[in-house]
């Protein structure tokens, strides 16, 4: 399947925005995966954290950390419409956070927010709706430019190493590969690491979604196989992705992984 153009996942992500509304769909549609990611982030954030989410979406994700931490989160999308829903999920929550929220309009390629400000960045499934590796290259020093010295960015995105060791997993089995979506560019584990060097160090590359992409991926088909196909492999809010979300990570099958980079402290 060709790959999307930077105007046709615009495009795309606009009307991902208009379709699903406040919901965590607007991001995608595996609402346990979503969940997992979170409670993955979440051990990251402190009280009195400032943060900033680059490619926020609705503010799912956003909002869900600040109902848990005492933090002051921004969030920005590109989109407008993501933040006309991100302001109204806030209205629906606003007195029940333990935290501060708000969301504005903002492009990851293009950031206008104050450099070496935030004690965390994190940014989610967003580098990878980038067109190409020099877009990705030119979002990813904009996200360091927004970190504290001693801070963190929290990359959590999917990745070329990933995706082909679940497919090579599937493919022991006979299920054939799962394909890229068209409005993405997964991530070169190698190719970020070494850029981000010079003023990043990689904490830990955190193979969160393992358990979760094993479970969903490559059990799931195999026994609705075996079911013939009685079982709706697709949909995403079955008890059983539930279950395998829940699981310890095991192994680097997940192509959704989370870099955790800490900024140097230059002399």
């Amino acid at each position: 399947m060709a790959s999307y153009t930077y105007d046709e996942i615009k495009n795309f992500w606009t009307e991902q925005a208009k379709l699903h509304g406040k919901s965590f769909a607007a991001s995608w549609s595996d609402q346990y995966a979503i969940d997992l990611e979170i409670r993955t982030l979440i051990h990251w954030f402190e009280d009195g954290d400032k943060v900033l989410d680059v490619g926020c979406a609705n503010g799912y994700s956003s909002l869900s950390f600040a109902s848990q931490k005492k933090i002051e989160i921004k969030g920005l999308d590109y989109i407008p419409e993501m933040i006309a829903e991100a302001h109204n999920n806030l209205k629906d929550v606003q007195g029940k956070l333990k935290g501060n929220a708000s969301f504005a309009v903002g492009d990851i390629t293009r950031l206008t927010e104050p450099e070496n400000h935030y004690d965390k960045v994190v940014v989610i499934r967003v580098v990878i709706n980038l067109h190409d590796w020099e877009m990705q290259k030119k979002g990813l020093r904009e996200l360091v430019r927004m970190v504290k010295p001693g801070g963190l960015l929290l990359l959590s995105e999917a990745t070329l190493q990933g995706w082909r060791k679940m497919n090579q997993f599937r493919n022991e089995w006979g299920l054939a590969d799962i394909p890229m979506p068209p409005f993405n560019h997964y991530l070169d584990e190698d190719l970020v690491i070494d850029t981000m060097k010079p003023e990043m160090e990689l904490l830990k590359l955190d193979n969160f979604a393992s358990s979760y992409y094993v479970g969903t991926r490559v059990l799931k088909p195999l026994l609705s196989q075996a079911l013939d196909d009685k079982v709706n492999v697709a949909a995403p809010d079955m008890e059983w992705n539930r279950w395998f979300s829940q699981l310890p990570a095991a192994g680097d099958y997940g192509t959704q992984k989370l870099f955790i980079f800490k900024k140097k402290i230059q002399n």
